[in-house]
């Protein structure tokens, strides 16, 4: 390898070249490394410096190969090792770049530029007793600034070593001198300190440091302050915590929190409350109420609380209160209470009795009634109850008076759409939720609340004409729902594909919500340094936290346990993925659309061929100094609509690596588990399918698919090859034998399941899976199957479609028996349809209306 030494005057060159590089000016500094490399073609810092601005300007690819030829060159050079750390950071591939990093401090292990941006990535990682030694370094290097002091601090702080963080932030407190009164960054430092000391149990020392700098005027937060407070000084109860508890409640009227807190502080324990204590903590809430007329908080709380004659007594004005106001957030307001029955009773009976009481008189016109509003909420509130509580017809006759006593009100609308989605009409529900949405054109919520229902009745072509009223213009509103994130309208899609058969677009669709949340782990990046030099330790440790508990979102698991249970389904039927594909043209239909494409090509070129000429000069000067960064440009879809994807030879490894990504976040989830057992099994991997079911037995024992799933490995197990899995099946069997046991055949275990479960429809569906899967007669199995038509048996339309797919499953010829024995049952529904009826339906839910058709009001 030649010399990589440089003559003093080649040196100044490459600290030119350097300084151009920070100052972004690419140009110049390309100049400078191509005048080093001509007299030192193989310096391997110049290579990697000018392959690092090349990528930079958008020559991506050879610059990366000629950082590589580079650090080839010089491999014991830290800026190589830099420069290939800032690529590999670029790319998202922080653990490389980690790597990169270290490998450049064991070549310069006082580069603090160096130090700083592995601390950063350290953080990224979250390799924390790693971050302390980096915090340390920095600190050593420049240890007048008071940001370092706080990076270590924070660093013992997220490492789980409290006392050391508390020392350090004593230590800073020490040597500031002349902090001035209401210093934000000051007070943010103390004030995450006393959180650290709650959090090592010293109250009285966070208390005392709490309460000096609110002497010296160094907090601002007086909320925040009284919250520690009061918080803190639960032993007894206090004159001091009493007005504390009152002042706070003053600024905050209608917040529960205060309200719990002054009622705890009084001694009574709201989770077990006595005769007295109940009685205690409604006087607090009725003084509370008397003080302050205008606050809901105590009325509602207070319901919460009484029992009986009490209950009714609150009760009874605090809904002719919010009637009489015409709050449309009532019954949400109050349907928690709807877990004790006798509260349910009553909130029944009296709302009714309003109802009766402002009815309008047959004499009177209903536009004379004397209180037309309050009848009017009265309607709309009995109309949710009724709908909650399943009783659909009621709620729809309900809606039927309320709509005729006011047509124009959007919410009556919006309610009967969501009665119809639950009466199974998902037909007569979009036509409901588009009546509402036509009532006022300019409302966001209706709108995305229409095209939702759209979605849900598996009409994506129509939903998205709704939705790009409100998404940008000239572009598919698809596309920009995903650029702005939309959680919701991804996952109903990717729901409505899959519904409809269309995997490929919901598996692409799935993907897309996943890297929506790496776009959020990503987003974190940028506020390592920027939170520790602002002083913003509390929101940023928040954040931290809730970066790390990001897969537990719903969307996310959902997302990941629908696209593995696509690919499972792909593995097992490989004929699905090919049926997806388009038919292929004719060999003469294909050979003049191809020429057709040419003849446009060249008539296109050919017209724009002059303009490019005088503009390509122009573009190259401005390219060549325009940053690019060091991310590579985004990749074009060349699998736009997944048609490539679901013919990957590799679904079990794909669904393995995408449920892989939940982490721990899944372990509780008797889905993740169900699906991990289900893809594990299927790769032959034995003890990671026991590790999945038994963690989904410890979760629930008698959920069906976990039932299913336990048969499912007992005969596994017991085909095992005993001189091939001779380690293995032992532990296996005892793992079979904790979730059945050994003496009980499979048979008997089954019969036992169906006889504690007879009246659940999805406990039978999974006894009937089992039966069949243990030779059972089909006969049998339909028979079983039809139990859930039974009287006393509690059938959901959700429960009765997934019986109903798998008749057609096993090809049932009672399949239409059990269809209109359905259609029957749930006179309301329209799901139960056949495929024809359905067809009809669903043209007839947006076709618009010549009578009765709504008048749009902006």
């Amino acid at each position: 390898m030649s010399s990589q030494a440089l003559a003093t005057k080649d040196r100044k060159l490459f600290t030119d070249l350097l300084q151009a590089y920070e100052q972004r000016q690419f140009s110049k500094g390309r100049k400078f490394a191509d005048q080093i490399l001509k007299k030192y073609p193989d310096h391997g810092e110049t290579m990697c410096m000018k392959g690092l601005i090349m990528i930079h300007v958008g020559e991506r690819t050879p610059g990366i190969a000629l950082i590589k030829d580079g650090m080839r060159q010089n491999l014991n050079s830290h800026i190589c090792w830099h420069v290939w750390a800032l690529v590999q950071k670029g790319e998202h591939n922080y653990e490389e770049a980690l790597k990169s990093y270290m490998r450049a401090l064991k070549i310069d292990k006082d580069n603090f530029n160096i130090i700083r941006e592995t601390s950063v990535l350290q953080t990224h990682t979250r390799q924390y007793d790693a971050l302390i030694e980096s915090r340390l370094s920095m600190l050593r290097l420049r240890p007048y600034t008071r940001v370092h002091w706080v990076g270590v601090a924070l660093a013992y702080k997220l490492s789980g070593n409290l006392v050391e963080a508390n020392h350090v932030f004593e230590h800073i407190e020490g040597f500031l001198r002349n902090v001035t009164a209401r210093d934000p960054d000051y007070g943010e430092l103390v004030f995450f300190r006393v959180r650290i000391l709650e959090e090592m149990g010293e109250l009285q020392q966070a208390l005392t440091l709490l309460d000096n700098n609110c002497t010296q005027r160094h907090l601002v937060d007086r909320p925040a302050i009284i919250e520690f407070r009061d918080s803190t000084q639960k032993a007894e109860w206090t004159q001091a915590a009493e007005q504390s508890w009152r002042e706070l409640i003053d600024q905050n009227c209608d917040c529960h929190d205060y309200y719990k807190g002054f009622i705890a502080n009084a001694g009574v324990d709201l989770d077990n409350l006595t005769e007295e204590s109940r009685a205690k903590a409604l006087e607090i809430l009725e003084d509370f109420s008397t003080r302050n007329p205008k606050a809901n908080a105590p009325r509602r709380l207070a319901l919460t609380i009484a029992q009986g004659d009490k209950f009714k007594e609150l009760l009874k004005p605090y809904l002719e209160r919010a009637l009489q106001k015409g709050i449309p957030s009532l019954f949400s307001d109050l349907k928690k209470l709807y877990t004790d029955l006798f509260k349910l009773r009553s909130i029944e009976d009296i709302v009714e009795d309003i109802r009766s009481r402002t009815s309008p008189k047959e004499t009177v016109s209903l536009s004379e009634s004397r209180d037309p509003t309050y009848y009017l909420w009265t309607l709309y509130f009995l109309a949710q109850h009724y709908s909650l509580l399943e009783r659909h017809d009621k709620s729809l006759e309900i809606l039927g008076i309320a709509m005729k006593h006011t047509p124009t009100l959007p919410e009556l609308y919006m309610t009967k759409a969501r009665v119809l989605k639950r009466a199974g009409d998902p037909y007569g529900a979009v036509r409901a939720m588009d009546d509402s949405r036509k009532l006022d054109g300019q409302d966001r919520f209706v709108n995305t609340k229409s095209g939702k229902y759209r979605l849900r009745a598996g009409m994506i072509s129509e939903a998205n004409v709704v939705f790009e009223m409100f998404t940008k213009k000239d572009t598919d509103p698809s596309a920009d729902l995903l650029e702005m994130q939309a959680l919701h309208y991804l996952t109903e899609v990717g729901d409505a594909q899959r519904r409809l058969g269309k995997y490929n677009l919901a598996l692409k669709m799935y993907y897309s919500i996943q890297k929506v949340f790496q776009t959020f782990r990503e987003d974190q990046f940028d506020f390592h340094l920027y939170s520790i030099r602002k002083s913003m330790l509390g929101p940023y440790t928040s954040m931290l936290k809730w970066e790390d508990d990001l897969h537990w979102h719903p969307a996310y698991i959902h997302a990941t346990v629908s696209g593995a249970r696509i690919w499972i389904m792909l593995y097992d039927d490989p004929s699905i993925a090919k049926a997806l594909q388009p038919l292929e043209p004719s060999a003469e239909m294909s050979k003049k659309a191809l020429n057709k494409a040419k003849k446009a090509a060249r008539k296109a070129t050919a017209e724009t061929s002059q303009d490019n000429d005088d503009a390509s000069s122009q573009k190259a000067r401005l390219k060549q100094n325009e940053d690019k960064g060091l991310e590579p440009p985004p990749t074009k879809d060349d699998d736009p609509e997944g048609l490539k994807l679901v013919l990957a030879d590799d679904p079990l490894d794909r669904a393995s690596k995408l449920l892989g990504t939940l982490g721990r976040s899944g372990e509780d989830n008797v889905d993740v588990n169900v699906t991990s057992f289900d893809v594990a099994i299927r790769q032959r991997k034995y003890l990671k399918a026991a590790q999945a079911l038994r963690r989904a037995h410890t979760r629930d024992p008698q959920h069906p698919e976990v039932h299913l799933r336990i048969v499912q490995f007992a005969r596994e197990v017991a085909s095992l090859d005993d001189n091939v899995f001779v380690t293995v099946k032992p532990i296996l069997e005892e793992s079979s034998a904790v979730m059945k046991p050994v003496e009980v055949t499979l048979e008997a275990f089954n019969s036992q399941y169906l006889q504690l479960h007879s009246l659940l429809p999805l406990a039978v569906l999974a006894s009937a899976k089992v039966s069949q899967s243990l030779d059972a007669s089909r006969d049998e199995v339909e028979n079983l199957l039809f139990t859930v038509l039974a009287d006393g048996v509690k059938l959901r339309i959700e429960d009765a479609l997934a019986i109903l797919s798998y008749l057609q499953n096993i090809d049932s010829p009672r399949v239409d028996e059990f269809r209109i024995a359905c259609d029957a049952r749930f006179p309301l529904s329209k799901v139960f349809k056949n495929a024809e009826e359905q067809d009809t339906l669903r043209q007839q839910s947006i076709e618009s209306k010549d009578d009765d058709e709504v008048e749009i009001i902006f």
